[in-house]
């Protein structure tokens, strides 16, 4: 008897790490609602997070100094640690990663995935971390593998395989770390949502050792021409460019499955500075641009305010803004094209969302919409 209770509470055991994984998502809807909350500012105010409205809680950045991960601000991310794990009490399936890199912080992710030995000694730096502050898991966000991200960052066509190794290398550690505590830990990672990062990583080998691909499906460029951000089909007033949808199709194509895919949300909008003679802006000549501001200030200070009339693309299912007095082209996501990547989501099998960043929408517009669209 004691012996099969020994075999049974394993069972239960590994039984509960496996349901502990995946969760029940936002509302019980099995979909996962990831927010990046960014730390590198100092302390978080996590007075303002509900963590109720989240399954996963990524929490930028975490350096790469000497071939190892690195807290560059020690002393508040800790703090941010502490306060965030307190959050779980009212949320105990609320899951806490670091994410590593970012756009700032990735110059030198290649060099310290270029060999076994630092490969291993970056993982193995990674791991003690959440081992340290009992996080649950690690996020990377390299910015970019094999092609240029901020200039000065290094880069080779190395990282193409070596994308991949860094992966296999982390999710030995966090295996041992799971052994230790007898607690799932998880690997995700952020990448480019355009096809072009496609060419320069093996995602389908990748994907083997990852809980979540999040789709970094904003930020997007049309080169001359200003277009959305962060649209989730091609634009018909513009050549067609970048998309969610193409983005989505281009990975699952690579190999990548789709369950595992996170659409990618934007709480801020983008500002771009067109020629004159534009009606509406969008399919302008684009001159400069700029981040623009969080949601919660476009919603209650700019749309059909100071000069900007609102517009919504039903092709793109993306809205924008543009004021023609100062040529300016603002383009967001907001509750309707929130809605719809939500639909798209559910109806295609998707993980789920994820955003950045939390700060940016204080009065959670696009989060509660993401909450009653998974309902």
């Amino acid at each position: 008897m004691k012996k099969a209770s020994g075999l049974i509470l394993l069972v239960l055991l590994f039984g509960s790490m496996k349901n502990e994984h995946r969760g029940k998502g936002a509302n019980g809807s099995g979909k996962v609602v990831i927010g990046y909350v960014g730390g590198f500012r100092g302390l978080v105010n996590t007075d303002a997070i509900a963590p109720e409205k989240l399954t996963h809680i990524n929490y930028a950045f975490v350096d790469v100094q000497g071939n190892r991960a690195f807290l560059t601000n020690e002393k508040t991310d800790t703090v941010n640690f502490r306060k965030l794990l307190l959050l779980k009490r009212k949320n105990p399936s609320l899951k806490i990663l670091i994410s590593i890199g970012g756009w700032a912080w990735s110059k030198n992710f290649s060099d310290a995935v270029l060999t076994d030995t630092s490969r291993a000694a970056f993982a193995s730096s990674a791991v003690d971390i959440i081992r340290k502050y009992s996080l649950d898991g690690v996020d990377i966000d390299w910015e970019y593998p094999g092609r240029p991200g901020e200039v000065g960052n290094v880069y080779r066509p190395e990282d193409q395989h070596n994308f991949t190794l860094m992966f296999e290398a982390l999710r030995k550690e966090l295996d041992i770390l799971e052994k230790e505590t007898a607690q799932k830990k998880l690997l995700t990672t952020a990448v480019g949502g355009f096809s072009d990062f496609l060419l320069h990583t093996e995602m389908d080998k990748a994907a083997k050792y990852l809980d979540y691909v999040n789709l970094m499906t904003y930020d997007y460029y049309s080169g001359k021409i200003a277009g959305h951000h962060t649209n989730l089909y091609p634009s018909k007033l513009y050549p067609p460019h970048n998309s969610a949808d193409n983005a989505i199709k281009a990975y699952v194509e690579a190999g990548v499955p789709i369950s595992k895919l996170v659409m990618g949300i934007a709480f801020y909008g983008r500002n771009s500075k067109v020629e004159p003679g534009s009606a509406t802006g969008l399919g302008a000549t684009y001159i400069k641009g700029e981040f623009g501001s969080g949601y919660t200030k476009i919603k209650d200070s700019l749309v059909n305010k100071k000069g900007f009339v609102a517009y919504k693309d039903p092709d793109a299912r993306a809205s924008y803004l543009y004021n023609p007095d100062t040529q300016t082209l603002i383009t967001y996501d907001d509750e309707w094209s929130v809605r719809e990547k939500c639909k798209y989501v559910k109806d295609n099998g998707m993980g789920g969302v994820m955003f950045w960043e939390y700060a940016s929408d204080p009065k959670e517009y696009l989060l509660n919409e993401v909450i009653r669209s998974f309902k």
